[in-house]
């Protein structure tokens, strides 16, 4: 009996949750904090959120990092995403990340598979945030002078 009443809790809990993660009818920054975290542009995109164990700190929230990713293309940065959406309308954004491509690491294509709210939503969040910051890194080229610590993200080389 136990058992069965822990079990029926536990369901409705999940339920509950479930119900809560469903896409909302309409845009808004709440959502478009949840898809940041679950669509895991903090992961590259905000310094230290990693290291708090996937606290937002709002002071530093989508701005970017100096840490940049070095393999076969060079080294690319994580982008101020609050520059680039500071840049563009709601609209502009849209029709941006449906189109953009993007170097390694970044999964452009998963951004490419949210659906309008989703990236409605991510804009008014990273709008949300406030000062926009600076940039971050540029690029650098294989071969080139790189200024920054870095994590390598190249294949290895499998003996024959």
């Amino acid at each position: 009996m136990f058992r069965a009443i822990v079990l029926a809790t536990a369901g409705l809990l999940c339920g509950a949750s479930l119900a809560q993660a469903e896409e909302p009818s309409a845009p808004s920054v709440d959502y478009g904090k949840t898809v940041s975290i679950i669509g895991g542009c903090n992961d590259c995109h905000t310094a230290g959120y990693n290291e708090s164990g996937g606290k937002i700190d709002p002071a530093t929230a989508l701005k970017g990092t100096g840490v940049g990713w070095q393999g076969p293309w060079g080294t690319t940065y994580p982008a101020n995403l609050r520059l680039l959406a500071a840049k563009m309308s709601e609209d502009d954004w849209v029709k941006y990340l449906k189109t953009f491509t993007a170097r390694p690491p970044m999964p452009f294509y998963n951004v490419q598979a949210m659906d309008e709210i989703q990236m409605r939503s991510l804009h008014m969040y990273i709008a949300s945030l406030g000062d926009p910051g600076d940039p971050a890194p540029d690029f650098v080229p294989p071969g080139g002078t790189v200024k920054t610590p870095y994590t390598v993200a190249a294949p290895p080389t499998m003996p024959k």
